[in-house]
């Protein structure tokens, strides 16, 4: 009598086999038609920039919004939010960590009110991303090792905020952080609220490993949990002291990934 495990059609090397190819078969495919759903979401919304002069932003946004949120549908991929709901009266400095490919598609589908985005130059460079994100008024930065470039994009977005009013997002790590942990903070967005007199919205996006794509774009179906953290009022900040407040920001969210942890 065998008192080993049987084997089966399951659990043979061939089936495992067939099971990796197929999920990486849907993988492709799913990336395929999220490609697909941005492309033609800027094709459409050329001809509206174009009728419409390039000057109807908030437009631009809404359809961008929709896009992001049928790209998500592609992957199979829901938004859970959690806790207060996010400022919309008054202008104001949005900021989350930021540790897979997935954010940007959550971010835009969120909907953040009256909000312009931070976003890497090199997205500029994906044709139909550079549509969309430029139609939407995006600020595109350029690498840390650039500083005085920097200086410069940021200074020009803290002058059109001003002139506008409208909330801006962006994140404090600069860069995707597919560690697991959060990463070290940028001033940037620091000193931009501080610039505005505006304050800051944190919020955690909460990835499950099983859902999340990290630097990749396979994305698998699953549901992404949106924290709203405590506002961070910066009215009495001061530039001496800026260093001290980022990383007490960065502290919270620290403590935040770790009770999250632990919940779990």
């Amino acid at each position: 009598m065998s008192t080993g495990t049987p084997v089966t059609a399951a659990t043979t090397p061939l089936a495992l086999t067939a099971g990796a190819w197929r999920r990486r078969a849907q993988s492709y495919v799913r990336a395929v038609l999220a490609g697909l759903v941005i492309t033609l979401g800027a094709a459409l919304m050329t001809p509206v920039g174009v009728v419409t002069f390039f000057r109807a932003r908030r437009a631009y946004s809404w359809c961008a919004r929709w896009i992001a949120r049928a790209v998500l549908a592609v992957y199979g991929v829901r938004i859970q939010r959690h806790g207060p709901r996010l400022l919309g009266s008054t202008q104001t400095v949005y900021i989350s960590n930021h540790t897979s490919t997935l954010d940007l598609f959550v971010l835009v589908a969120l909907g953040l009110p009256n909000c312009r985005f931070f976003l890497s130059g090199f997205l500029h460079k994906l044709v139909p991303l550079g549509i969309i994100s430029t139609m939407m008024g995006t600020f595109f930065t350029v690498p840390q090792s650039r500083p005085a470039e920097r200086t410069r994009i940021f200074q020009r977005a803290a002058k059109v905020l001003r002139r506008t009013g409208e909330s801006v997002y962006l994140s404090p790590e600069g860069g995707r952080i597919a560690t697991g942990f959060i990463g070290p903070f940028n001033k940037g967005a620091f000193h931009l609220a501080m610039s505005l007199g505006a304050p800051i919205q944190p919020f955690f996006l909460e990835i499950p490993a099983d859902v999340d794509p990290g630097l990749g774009y396979n994305a698998r179906p699953g549901t992404v949990h949106v924290h709203t953290m405590p506002v961070v009022h910066t009215s009495e900040w001061r530039v001496d002291t800026l260093v001290q407040h980022k990383e007490q920001v960065r502290e919270s969210f620290v403590a935040f990934q770790e009770e999250l942890r632990c919940g779990r």
